[in-house]
């Protein structure tokens, strides 16, 4: 067994830097998914709610001491076969929500080889919705009441929130009415997915705990990162269906707080589940999927689908937004649907599918780098370069993991058995990420204005509207009839009497007074309505007064305007050209960029190249000074060689002439014998008549000690053989004293009798000839030495 628990990289020695920032690991989940009908053999088990055990398949179970493979990895939690798309929302996506609402950034993505079940956990099917639609839907049922009417919020072409007026806002919906209003050509051949086919009335939910007196906006975003370049999946790009363009890729930028964003990209502002669900279908259909040998719809980009919350305090009264540019907070979460991991020998993909599987192979071993990166600087203090940049992915997510914020990941795990060399793959970098460290979010208070606001504003609307209720709505007083008989019914009642007596004094003067005091009382209002009408009327005067100051007030404002709009027409054709200018300049410096890694590449190639070559030019000549003094050391040992080899063929030589010199000399001192013994027999023999006795031949010395001797010669003369005497043409002669002859052993009765059966001395020179030159034991041949007599 390979590992019979879960196994980590040993720990290099090494401080961590010191910081006061709390930070949190990246949480890991994984899911498995459940086997095919055709799919037999599986190689994932689930051992408890945190740890998964990875059985090699029949084919590779053996390693090289024979042993069985049998690995066990840890996560943050495992989601079995039977886990539904609720269960793995409330425990990974549901607490990213929360901290988008209190103004905390997310990551969540899904990793995994291709066809594990990463798009079905994302986005999910009918009756099934996955953690996308949920994510909504929870977000918009918490934050429904509070959201501010459209185009109050308004987001700048830099990544910044701005806050428009009531009026501005106004006319921005106005304008998208009557844009809306013109019909469209309908061009859908089937209908798009409901929501309320995703999720059922029964799965919903929401936060209790918001912040009542702030007003809320939620604008979407939809990209695909195909081959390495980001396209704009809710961009409405005009069709032309003779020349059809292609999508223009976007590029990074970052803004003012060092946050990395797609500039150009397009933000929907949505005010509801429906409407941001169908936002995202409708980019989704855009998105580029394939057919491959291992998945029917498999995913050739990686998708990022971003919800922005922008949210601002009331004002003091809780009835609009304040309108502070500094107390917008915004707030994203990224939910990313990564691309696969394939093995071209598996899927069969030639040409473009080729080159897809490649970059997305490519972005998907970035991002192991930067986490292998990331995780050593934690862990052992080191401050090495992350290569954010060598993969649009990594690049954009780059403030999740150096700023702050929570990242979360769903590996998703296809447990047969022929995706068992990827699934390890894919189980050591997720047990790689759980050691990387995010900093923790902090809560950002909004403002320093009461609570309640909102309530309290909403109360005092619901009294007032109950008052007016009660007492019958506002009315004109002075254009009603029971004011003027109110008003009548107040002047001095007319009493009734009858003149009977001429004589009456008092009844007329009664009458007299009550109608002069009506009279009074009918001048005083009268002058008070005059009053009031010349007050009513110098009022009127000041207000045309007024009015017509206002109105030329207005009238220099709108000439001031027009000149204003025309030096912002002539600053927005002069930022066009300094964004055209811009973007030519960041692709010249992205040329350049790459001009200059591409130089950085080959200088490095060319140094490593020259180190090599001047490494294999030292090698060389010390091999070849090596070679020299081998040579050196051959040549005298050689010299030496033929120095002691010449000499001894001289030697050689010189004891060869010595022979040959000696052999003659033999022959001829031996004839002069026969010769003198023959003339001596012919002049009347020996003594009584008996021959006399042929003198016994000089032994030859051996080779071996002729050897001997023969290095000696021609230093002095040999005292054992003879003397060395100067001849008459200059040479060197040996004489010697002592005879060596040869004597035939084999057959001895043939040499006699021819020594015996001829007295002429002609026979025994020819047996002598032919006696001399052998040398040889071996040849029949001794040798006999005699003394002279």
């Amino acid at each position: 067994m390979q590992r019979p628990a879960k196994a980590k990289t040993p720990r290099r020695p090494g401080q961590k830097k010191a910081s006061n920032i709390e930070k949190d690991p990246v949480g890991v989940y994984c899911r498995i998914r459940p086997l095919g009908a055709e799919d037999t053999e599986c190689c994932v088990e689930m051992i408890s709610s945190s740890t998964i055990q990875l059985h090699a398949p029949d084919g590779i179970k053996a390693n090289r001491n024979g042993e069985f493979k049998e690995t066990q990895y840890s996560f943050k939690k495992v989601f079995g076969i039977n886990t539904n798309q609720m269960e793995l929302f409330e425990d990974v996506a549901k607490p990213l929500i929360e901290d988008l609402i209190r103004c905390k950034n997310g990551l969540l993505f899904t990793y995994g080889v291709t066809g594990s079940g990463k798009t079905f956990t994302m986005t999910g099917s009918p009756g099934e919705g996955g953690l996308l639609p949920r994510s909504l839907d929870i977000l918009f049922n918490t934050i429904g009441p509070f959201q501010a009417k459209r185009f109050v919020f308004k987001p700048d072409e830099k990544n910044v929130m701005e806050i428009q007026g009531q009026v501005d806002a106004l006319l921005e919906r106005q304008k998208r009415d009557s844009q809306q209003s013109v019909p469209k050509t309908p061009s859908r051949l089937k209908a798009d997915p409901e929501f309320a086919d995703m999720i059922s009335s029964e799965e919903a939910c929401k936060f209790e705990n918001v912040d009542e007196d702030c007003c809320y906006s939620v604008f979407v975003s939809y990209i695909e990162i195909y081959n390495n370049y980001i396209y704009d999946l809710l961009e409405d790009a005009p069709c032309d269906p003779i020349r059809p363009k292609p999508p223009q890729s976007k590029i990074l930028r970052e803004d003012q707080n060092h946050t990395m964003y797609v500039a150009g990209c397009t933000e929907v502002e949505v005010k509801s589940t429906e409407e941001a669900f169908e936002v995202f279908w409708k980019g989704q259909k855009k998105r580029r999927i394939a057919n491959t040998e291992l998945n029917r719809e498999s995913s050739r980009s990686h998708s990022v689908f971003t919800v922005k919350l922008a949210q601002a305090p009331l004002d003091a009264d809780g009835d609009h937004i304040l309108q502070d540019k500094n107390q917008v907070n915004v707030s994203q979460l990224c939910l990313v649907d990564l691309a696969g991991s394939e093995r071209t020998s598996r899927t069969r993909a030639e040409g473009s599918r080729l080159r897809e599987a490649g970059n997305i192979n490519q972005s998907l071993m970035t991002l192991r780098t930067c986490m292998e990166v990331l995780r050593e600087n934690q862990m052992c203090g080191t401050n090495k370069m992350v290569p954010y940049r060598d993969s649009k992915v990594t690049h954009l997510f780059k403030n999740y993991f150096d700023g702050e914020g929570k990242v979360r990941m769903v590996v998703c795990v296809n447990p047969k058995a022929d995706d068992y060399d990827e699934t390890m793959l894919v189980m050591r970098f997720a047990e790689m990420t759980q050691e990387v460290e995010v900093a923790r979010p902090i809560d950002r208070p909004i403002c320093g204005l009461a609570a309640g606001r909102r309530h309290k504003n909403r109360a005092f609307k619901d009294e007032l509207s109950r008052r007016l209720d009660d007492r019958g709505g506002p009315s004109n007083a002075v254009d009603d009839p029971s004011f003027l008989n109110q008003l009548v019914e107040s002047l001095p009642a007319i009493p009734h009497f009858e003149l009977v007596d001429p004589y009456d004094d008092q009844s007329l003067p009664r009458l007299i007074e009550i109608l002069e005091k009506r009279h009074r009382i009918r001048q005083m209002v009268t002058q008070q309505y005059d009053k009031t009408g010349n007050a009513l009327k110098s009022m009127f005067q000041q207000f045309d007064s007024q009015i017509n100051a206002k109105e030329t007030f207005l009238h220099e404002q709108r000439c001031k305007l027009s000149e204003k709009d025309k030096v912002i027409l002539s600053q927005k054709a002069e930022l066009e050209r300094l964004e055209k200018k811009s973007k030519t300049l960041e692709y010249k410096v992205d040329i350049l960029q790459k001009t200059t890694d591409m130089y950085e590449q080959d200088k490095r190639s060319l140094r490593q190249e020259l180190e090599t070559r001047e490494q294999r030019l030292q090698r060389e000549q010390t091999d070849r000074r090596r070679m020299e003094q081998r040579m050196q050391g051959m040549v005298t040992d050689s010299k030496l060689k033929w120095e002691k080899e010449c000499e001894r063929r001289v030697n050689a030589k010189q004891l060869e002439m010595q022979n040959k010199l000696w052999v003659k000399d033999e022959k001829l001192k031996q004839l002069k014998a026969i010769v003198t013994e023959s003339s001596s027999s012919s002049g009347g023999g020996g003594i009584g008549g008996f021959p006399t006795e042929r003198p016994e031949k000089p032994e030859r010395p051996s080779r071996e000690r002729d050897h001997n001797v023969g290095q000696k010669r021609s230093a002095s003369p040999s005292p054992l053989h003879g003397n060395v005497f100067k001849t008459r043409g200059g040479g060197q002669a040996v004489q010697f004293t002592d005879i060596e002859t040869l004597k035939q052993e084999f057959p001895m009765a043939s040499s006699r009798k021819r020594c015996s059966g001829s007295g002429d001395g002609e026979d025994q020179i020819e047996d002598i000839e032919n006696k001399a030159p052998v040398t040889s034991a071996s040849s029949g041949f001794g040798y006999q030495k005699r003394r002279k007599p």
